[in-house]
C-alpha cells in the first residue's frame, strides 16, 4: 500500500516560509503606518516624562529619572485638576447618556417628521468643538447672550451674571456645552441598537400583559446593555481627554476651578513650554484611563459569565 506524502513535504523550505509569511506581508503597510503614526509618538512622549524638556531652556533635554513624578506628587494644582476631571467626566457622561437614551427611545417610534427630527438631533455632532465652545461662551455672556437673563427671570440666579466667572458655578458652563455637543453620540448608537431588537418580543410581552416599564426593563435594557457598556467606556475616555471646550470657554479659570487634567497638560506644554512635566502628567492620565478601561472590561465579562 502506498502512503500519500504530506502536502507540505514536497515543498522546499523557502516556499513554505514564503507561504507562511504571505499574510504578514499583506498587512505590513498597515502595521508600518500604525507603528509610525501611533507607537513612535507614544514611545517618545513616554520618554519625555523622564527627561527635562523645556523649550525655552537650551540646556534642557537630559535624563532626570522620576523627578517629574516627585514634583507631581506634591503639585496641589494637579490634584485639584484630577478632582475636577472626575466631576467634569461623571456629570458629562451621565447627562449625555440620560438625554441620549431619551432621544433614542423617542426617535425609535414612527411619527410624522421623524427624519427631520433625527437630522436636528444629530446636528450638534457636526459642529466643531471650538465653535461649540465659543457659541456657548457667548450664550453665557450677559452682554450678548440670553441665558443669564433667562435664568434670572426664572429665579435660578440672583442677577444676570456670567456663570463662567463664578468659581462655584463655572464648571457647569463647559458641562452644559459638552452635554449639548455629545448627546448625538449616545442617541445615534443607542438608536441603532434599539432598531436591531426584534419587534416580535415586544408584541409577545404585550400579549402577556407586560406594561411599558416592564417591557423596557425585561427587553430593551438587556439588549442595550452591551452597547451601553461600550459607549460609556468610550465616551468616558474621550471626555477625560477632551479639553477643547474648557480651553475655549474658561481657560481653566476662574482660580483653576475648571482646570481638568487634560487642560492642565495643555497649560504646561503650550503655555509654560515644559514638555517634560506635561508628558509626566499625560502618562499618569494614561495609566488611570487604562486602569478604568480594564476595570470596565473585567466587570462586563464577569456579568456576562454570570448571565
Amino acid at each position: 500500500m502506498t502512503i500519500a506524502a504530506h502536502p507540505h513535504a514536497a515543498k522546499p523550505l523557502r516556499k513554505r516560509i514564503a507561504d507562511a509569511s504571505e499574510p504578514y506581508l499583506y498587512s505590513a503597510p498597515a502595521l508600518i503606518l500604525i507603528i509610525t503614526v501611533m507607537l513612535v509618538p507614544l514611545v517618545l512622549g513616554i520618554s519625555y516624562a523622564f527627561r527635562d524638556i523645556q523649550l525655552l531652556n537650551p540646556f534642557s533635554g537630559g535624563f532626570i529619572g522620576l523627578d517629574h513624578f516627585r514634583t507631581l506628587s506634591e503639585d496641589q494644582a494637579f490634584f485639584r485638576a484630577l478632582r475636577n476631571t472626575l466631576w467634569w467626566t461623571g456629570a458629562s457622561v451621565f447627562l449625555q447618556f440620560f438625554f441620549g437614551l431619551i432621544l433614542a427611545l423617542l426617535l425609535d417610534k414612527p411619527f410624522a417628521g421623524r427624519g427631520l427630527a433625527q437630522a436636528l438631533v444629530f446636528l450638534p455632532w457636526a459642529v466643531p468643538s471650538f465653535l461649540a465652545g465659543l457659541n456657548w461662551a457667548w450664550l453665557f455672556n450677559p452682554v450678548i447672550g440670553p441665558l443669564p437673563h433667562w435664568m434670572y427671570a426664572l429665579g435660578i440666579m440672583d442677577a444676570p451674571n456670567n456663570i463662567l466667572s463664578d468659581p462655584h458655578l463655572a464648571m457647569w458652563g463647559p458641562i452644559v456645552a459638552n452635554v449639548w455637543w455629545g448627546i448625538p453620540f449616545f442617541a445615534i448608537t443607542l438608536l441603532a441598537a434599539l432598531q436591531a431588537i426584534p419587534r416580535d418580543l415586544y408584541e409577545a410581552a404585550s400579549i402577556d400583559g407586560a406594561g411599558p416599564v416592564q417591557r423596557f426593563l425585561s427587553i430593551t435594557l438587556p439588549f442595550l446593555a452591551p452597547t451601553i457598556a461600550i459607549t460609556i467606556l468610550l465616551r468616558t475616555v474621550w471626555i477625560s481627554n477632551f479639553a477643547d471646550l474648557i480651553v475655549v470657554m474658561t481657560n481653566g479659570g476662574p482660580a483653576d476651578r475648571t482646570q481638568i487634567v487634560a487642560s492642565y497638560i495643555f497649560t504646561q506644554a503650550f503655555k509654560r513650554l515644559d514638555f517634560g512635566y506635561a508628558s509626566a502628567i499625560a502618562l499618569v492620565l494614561l495609566v488611570l484611563l487604562l486602569a478604568y478601561s480594564m476595570l470596565i472590561v473585567v466587570l462586563r465579562q464577569t456579568l456576562l459569565n454570570k448571565g
